[in-house]
C-alpha cells in the first residue's frame, strides 16, 4: 500500500492478535492518512506511524455504535472482530450478537450512510464455514454447510456481503482463514488453541496438552501470512471476484502427527516431550467437523500466497515472536 493511498482506515477487531499485527504492519508500511482502531477492549496504538490514529472503544453489536463508527466515512474497513469458535458453541447468545448481528449492523451503517459512500470492506470469514463430509481436497465450488454455531454465524456473514456488495453498498471481499498457527500469546477460548499451543509452549520450554489424535488434519497459515492476504484484499481488483466475493485462503495442510515433527526438526527432542496427551471429547467432536485439505484455486490465481510447509510456520513463530530469546 503506497503512502496516502487511503485517507482513513477502520480496524474493527484492532486488539485481537491479528488486529494488533495488521496495524503494526500498516504503522510500518504506511498507505494511509488516518487509522482508526476499534474493539470492544482498549486498542493499542502502533509505534512509529507515521500518520494520526485514533482508538474507540465499544460494543459493536450495542445500539447506533457502527454509525457512529462509520460517520467519518472510511475508504477502507477491516472487520475482523469475532467470537471465537469454542466461545461461540458454548454461549449461543453471545455468538450470535456479536458474529451475526454486529456484524449486520455494520453493514447496514454503512448502507445507510449515503448516496456516494462505497468503501472496500475486508471482512475475516472462517473455513468453519464448511461441514463434513469432506472431499479429499475442498474445492473452490464445494458447498457451504456448517458443523458449528461460529461457521454458521460467519457464512451468514458471507451471503450479508455478497448481497450488500451486488447492491453496490460497498465494495467488500470475504476471506476464509485457515486456522492461524502458531498464535502468540496465551491460549484462548477457541477450539482450534491446541494447534498452536503445542508448537509455541513447548518452544517456551513449558508443557503442552495435546487433547486429539495426532491423525488429526488441518488447514494452516502463519500470522504473517494472514497479514498478507488482508493487505492483498484491500488493493486488489474487486472486478476480477464476479459475483463470488468470498475465498477460501491458501494454506498448509498437516496432520497434528507432521506438525509435531516439524517441531522435532526445528526444536529438537526436548521439546516435542513437552506435549502431553489428553484425550478431550468435546474437542475432539468439534474438529471432526472442521476441513482438513484445500486447493484454493481461485485465491492462488488471485495472487493470495501462503506458507510453504508446516516447518517455515514454525520458524516464523520464532522470527516474529521470540527472537533471539530462542536462540
Amino acid at each position: 500500500m503506497g503512502s496516502g493511498l487511503v485517507a482513513r482506515a477502520l480496524v474493527i477487531g484492532a486488539a485481537g492478535m491479528i488486529g494488533r499485527k495488521l496495524v503494526a504492519r500498516l504503522a510500518k508500511d504506511g498507505g494511509v492518512d488516518e487509522l482508526v482502531l476499534h474493539d470492544i477492549v482498549p486498542p493499542q496504538p502502533p509505534a512509529g506511524a507515521r500518520f494520526k490514529v485514533r482508538t474507540v472503544t465499544s460494543d459493536l453489536s450495542a445500539p447506533r455504535e457502527a454509525e457512529q463508527l462509520i460517520a467519518e466515512r472510511p475508504q477502507l474497513i477491516f472487520h475482523l472482530a469475532a467470537v471465537v469458535s469454542g466461545e461461540a458453541e458454548a454461549d449461543f447468545d453471545k455468538g450470535y450478537r456479536i458474529n451475526l448481528a454486529g456484524t449486520w449492523q455494520l453493514f447496514e451503517a454503512i448502507r445507510r450512510a449515503g448516496e456516494g459512500y462505497r468503501p472496500r470492506l475486508v471482512f475475516t470469514s472462517s473455513i468453519a464455514v464448511f461441514g463434513a463430509p469432506f472431499p479429499e481436497a475442498i474445492d473452490d465450488e464445494f458447498l457451504s454447510a456448517p458443523l458449528t454455531s461460529y461457521g454458521t454465524q460467519k457464512a451468514i456473514g458471507e451471503l450479508l456481503l455478497s448481497d450488500y456488495s451486488r447492491r453496490g453498498f460497498f465494495d467488500g471481499i470475504g476471506l476464509r482463514l485457515p486456522t492461524i498457527c502458531v498464535r502468540p500469546g496465551k491460549p484462548n477460548r477457541a477450539a482450534s488453541g491446541f494447534f498452536s499451543g503445542i508448537i509455541r509452549e513447548p518452544l517456551a520450554r513449558e508443557e503442552a496438552v495435546l487433547p486429539v489424535p495426532k491423525t488429526v488434519r488441518h488447514w494452516f497459515a502463519s500470522p504473517r501470512a494472514a497479514i498478507g492476504f488482508l493487505l492483498h484484499a484491500a488493493t486488489i481488483d474487486t472486478a476480477r471476484l464476479g459475483t463470488r466475493r468470498n475465498l477460501s485462503m491458501p494454506g498448509i495442510s498437516a496432520t497434528v502427527g507432521e506438525q509435531i515433527e516439524a517441531l522435532r526438526k526445528v526444536a529438537g527432542e526436548s521439546a516435542v516431550r513437552l506435549i502431553r496427551e489428553a484425550p478431550d471429547a468435546t474437542i475432539q467432536r468439534i474438529v471432526e467437523g472442521w476441513p482438513r485439505n484445500f486447493t484454493p484455486k481461485r485465491a492462488l490465481e488471485l495472487g493470495f500466497r501462503a506458507d510453504t510447509s508446516f516447518e517455515e510456520i514454525i520458524r516464523i513463530h520464532i522470527e516474529d515472536e521470540l527472537g533471539s530469546r530462542r536462540a
